[in-house]
């Protein structure tokens, strides 16, 4: 910085071209010489970051992109404009510079321990293109044109997979809760299963209906696998990894930021990709690349991983658990102690932890409810466009306070409105 303002002030002390304002310095000529101009450089430096608790801060119950844990963004602002001292903010630096390659091993190292994924068996990929894309990934990895695969369907999502999947194999429907809007789950027993199926797929909890699986099916064919999209339950509780071939999630609901999608592979699974696959959707070129065969999605990964730590720093998943039962109940016991001023329209045993719908006995109260709440700093209450009514999306990071504010608005505005 000196040297450039030493350079700056020679050069209006001593022109290189003759200037109309300014007498030529030609050695022809004389002239007085110029009145030294004064030059003063500073270098700006952006003020310093103040990290504190926010005290305006709402409590946002939306589907996804979702609340994060506090914390999080708390330190993610500190490291953002230089991060661990590296000179340059976690968003500028190259995927393969040895700083970002210290952040995915972490992040993935960090998941493993948290659903206590094995090592030698599986691998833990880190995509893009949200968990749609996987519902064309998934037959073109584990299976041939031909195959037959079975698909329950207990939601909008998990249809919307089965109707991917029948463009790349022979996708059969064994079960549909459509019927019953969605507001169920089959008994497995009861599963007419494909004998032949490569894979038996499952959306293990339903961001709209509100619909959660609290244990598996298991494929009738022995040598097929149990795939999950678990994109809205994910790491809200632990899971048995080795009873799934595929497990895959957008982080964007419980563990991170929009932009990256995390799947969980058998790797004797992988490399067997249809020849029309696409490099991006073919898990094989991935996994030998650990993620990084092109520029992945560096600052959500980023995110992920330090709410992978937080989530351990809280005793792991079975305490992640035990918080968000507690949160649920609360908000259902209030929905259900109403006296059928609001219904939840799911079957009680298969109720989700983090998305509760429920509509309200008088529909035309429902906009002033949504409205009224958002004033109270309780927001994205709206239920899903395709079914309307409240949802409350109570993943991880939503903490208790913002369920309790919830559910003292919603007693309230019932005696409010009798």
């Amino acid at each position: 910085m000196a040297t450039l303002c030493s350079l700056q002030s020679f050069l209006l002390q001593h022109p290189l071209h003759p200037s109309p304002k300014i007498p030529s310095l030609l050695p022809h000529k004389q002239h007085p010489r110029p009145k030294p101009s004064t030059v003063s450089c500073t270098a700006v430096r952006p003020p310093p970051v103040s990290i504190s608790v926010a005290n305006d801060r709402i409590f946002n119950f939306a589907a996804g992109p979702a609340t994060l844990p506090e914390s999080v963004i708390l330190k993610a602002q500190a490291e953002l404009y230089n991060y661990r001292g590296s000179g340059m903010s976690i968003m500028e630096m190259s995927h393969r510079g040895k700083e970002f390659d210290a952040v995915i091993k972490k992040a993935e190292s960090d998941l493993r321990r948290l659903l206590a994924i094995p090592d030698d068996d599986y691998a833990v990929l880190f995509l893009q293109g949200g968990a749609t894309t996987q519902f064309a990934a998934v037959p073109l990895n584990l299976c041939a044109p031909g195959d037959a695969v079975d698909y329950v369907v207990t939601g909008s999502w998990g249809d919307k997979a089965f109707k991917e999947a029948q463009k790349f194999c022979k996708a059969n429907l064994i079960w549909s809760g459509k019927s019953d809007k969605y507001t169920k789950i089959p008994s497995f027993e009861g599963l007419e299963q494909n004998p032949n199926a490569k894979y038996l797929h499952i959306c293990a909890n339903e961001t709209i209906h509100g619909v959660e699986f609290k244990n598996y099916p298991t494929p009738s064919n022995k040598d097929a696998v149990l795939v999950a999209d678990m994109s809205s339950n994910f790491c809200s509780k632990p899971v048995d990894v080795s009873k799934f071939g595929v497990i895959y999630a957008g982080a964007q609901k419980n563990v991170g930021p929009s932009g990256v999608t995390i799947v969980i592979v058998r790797k004797d699974l992988i490399g067997n990709a249809q020849p029309i696959t696409s490099v991006m959707l073919d898990y094989k070129i991935h996994a030998d690349s650990a993620s990084l065969y092109n520029t992945p999605p560096c600052f959500a990964i980023y995110i992920c991983g330090l709410v992978f730590e937080d989530l351990l720093e809280q005793g792991g998943l079975a305490e992640v658990e035990k918080n968000n039962t507690k949160k649920a109940g609360i908000l259902y016991d209030a929905i259900d102690g109403s006296n059928g001023f609001y219904v939840c329209p799911v079957e009680k045993s298969v109720r989700s932890l983090m998305n509760v719908p429920f509509t309200l006995q008088k529909s035309d109260l429902e906009k002033k409810f949504i409205k009224e709440a958002a004033k109270e700093g309780m927001i994205q209450l709206k239920g899903h466009r395709s079914v309307g009514g409240v949802r409350a999306s109570i993943y991880n990071a939503m903490p208790l306070a913002g369920v309790e504010k919830l559910v003292a608005f919603m007693k309230d505005f019932q005696a409010r409105h009798p």
